[in-house]
This record gives structure tokens, sequence and C-alpha cells, in this order.
């Protein structure tokens, strides 16, 4: 650093410490852990029950926190991620740093006091599992990257399930498996159409490390044991018909769009010959990408419905 760039103003604003906390992937934290919490059996108190969701929301958003200090000189390389405040230079990677530590700690004693220190055990296994095992592990070593450290993600609803009620049960690992398994498809699929960010960033996404079709082949295979997965509460007593027509419908869907994306040349590099000048080749691109683009859109779509149609039955069916 320079001298004249260590004496020069900070540009951080608010706003910065908040999008730290990637508030898209925050939502569908606090939306999957409400999930878990509310069709969890018994009751528990409503001002508690709204502690422990702000508890594991502040959570996820320090181990977001922490992934962006960690990962800030990647993501200045990729154009997705290089506006984020770490990357762009308006926050210093150690005051992230600080600032992730500091709810991350916040988060977790705050939900063990509230609730029960079961589930903040899970919480913090699941801040450490992000940022340490997946960003500064499994990241750069490995194409299964996000296949193992989808975990993190998959943890939320049985958090809110042991905050309920103090235990794991299969019920919640069910949702947990859900998730679990849309992990790869939906992050393969974005990954086919990002996969020159990745490259130039040295990350081995499957796209980078095994080729186009090899990924596609494998969002298929996982859409096939994913989709398997989510019609399963439907008939273990965890939804009923409306999570069975939606789970069923969706997954069809799903399917076709997978299926479709196999069959699609989505990721691979454009054929010199077919394209006439640097737009067409842009233009092929794009084109080519859109199987990816669609299901990656829909599966965020069909996760919501799945955990949606879960909480309106659970104010209908009796207790799991």
């Amino acid at each position: 650093m320079t001298e004249a760039s260590a004496h020069a103003p900070s540009t951080t604003q608010p706003e910065d410490f908040f999008q730290l906390l990637k508030p898209r992937v925050m939502s569908v934290v606090v939306f999957t852990a409400a999930t878990g919490l509310i069709i969890a059996p018994g009751s528990i108190n409503p001002i508690v029950a709204a502690i422990a969701i702000l508890c594991i929301a502040i959570g996820a958003g320090a181990a977001g926190a922490l992934n962006m200090a960690i990962e800030g000189e990647t993501d200045a390389l990729m154009r997705r991620t290089r506006g984020r405040p770490v990357a762009a230079g308006r926050l210093k990677r150690n005051d992230a740093i600080a600032f992730g530590i500091v709810l991350s700690v916040f988060s977790v004693m705050l939900l063990g006091m509230n609730t029960n220190w079961f589930a903040a055990g899970m919480l913090a296994m699941t801040i450490v599992y992000y940022a340490v095992f997946y960003t500064m592990m499994l990241k750069r070593r490995t194409p299964q990257n996000i296949v193992i450290g989808g975990a993190a993600g998959a943890f939320p609803p049985v958090i809110g399930w042991a905050a309920a009620t103090g235990s794991a049960p299969w019920q919640a690992w069910l949702l947990f498996l859900i998730i679990f398994l849309w992990t790869p498809p939906h992050s393969w699929a974005l990954a086919l159409y990002s996969a020159g960010d990745y490259a130039k960033a040295g990350i081995p996404m499957m796209p980078v490390a095994r080729g186009a079709k090899s990924t596609r082949l494998q969002i298929w295979l996982y859409s096939l044991i994913f989709v398997a997965s989510a019609v399963a509460p439907g008939f273990v007593g965890m939804g009923g018909l409306i999570y069975q027509i939606v789970s069923i419908a969706g997954g069809l869907f799903f399917l076709a769009l997978a299926l479709r994306l196999w069959r699609s040349r989505a990721g691979d590099a454009p054929d010199k010959a077919e394209a006439v000048g640097r737009e067409a080749a842009l233009y092929d691109v794009r084109a080519e990408a859109k199987p990816a683009r669609n299901l990656f859109a829909f599966s965020i779509l069909y996760l919501v419905a799945l955990f949606a149609s879960l909480l309106v039955e659970s104010f209908t069916l009796p207790g799991l």
C-alpha cells in the first residue's frame, strides 16, 4: 500500500457492510430456517422464534462477510463479484473479517441463550464450515467444492428445527438433503455460463475442471436424485396434497429443463466456423447459455415453492 493510499479518505458506506452479509443468500437462509422451525412439532414462543430466526440470519451474514473478506482478491477477477465491497476496495479486508467474527460470536451466543446450545452449536459449525472448510480449503482444490461445501447452505432448516425442539430428527435431515442435492444442479448451471470468470480466478468449478459436457451430464444425474428427494416429504407425512402437487409438477418441469440442458451445448466454446465476427460469436454464446440460465432461474423458484408448500400445510396438518 502506498503512502498516498494509506491516507486516502475512506469510501466505505453503511450499505457496504450490509452487502457483506450477502442479503440475497440470507433471504433464502431465513426462509428455509423458518420453515424448519415452524413445521417442527410442538410450540415455541413467537418472540423466541423471531429471535432465533434473527440469529440464524445474522450467522449466515457473518459467514458471507468472512467469505467476502477471504475471497476479496479472487472476487475482483470475476465480473459477477468484482463489485463486492472488499473486491472493489471500498472496505478493508481486516474490517470485513472483524465484522464477520463479531457477528458470528453474537449470533451463536444469542441463539444459545435464547433457545438451546445444540442449535447454537450447529450454527457455529455452519459458519466455520462455510468460511473455513469451504472457502479456504475446498473451493480452490476440487471440482467437487460445491457438492461438499453445499452442506453449509443446507443446515438452516435443521438449525431452525433444533431451535424449536432441541433435537434434529430424520425429518429435519430430509429438509437438509433436499437443499444439499439441489445445490449442484443450481450452482453448476450458473457455472456453465460463468466458466470464463471461474477459469480466470483459478477456481476449479466443474465446467472448468471437467468440461461443459461432463458438467451437463452431472447436472442431469443430480437432478434425478434431487427431484426424488424433493417429492419424498409428500409421502412420509411432512406434506399433504398441496406439497405433492407442487413437488411433482415442479419436479417434472425441473427435470425437463435439466434434460434440455444436458442435450444442449451450454458452456461449450463457440465453433469459430459458425461465428462470423465478434458480435456473432457473442450471440452464439448467449443463445447456447439459455438452457443453463433457465434451469438456474427455475431452481430458485422450485426450492422456494417446496418450502412454501410445507409452511402453508403446517397450519392444517397435525404435528409430525
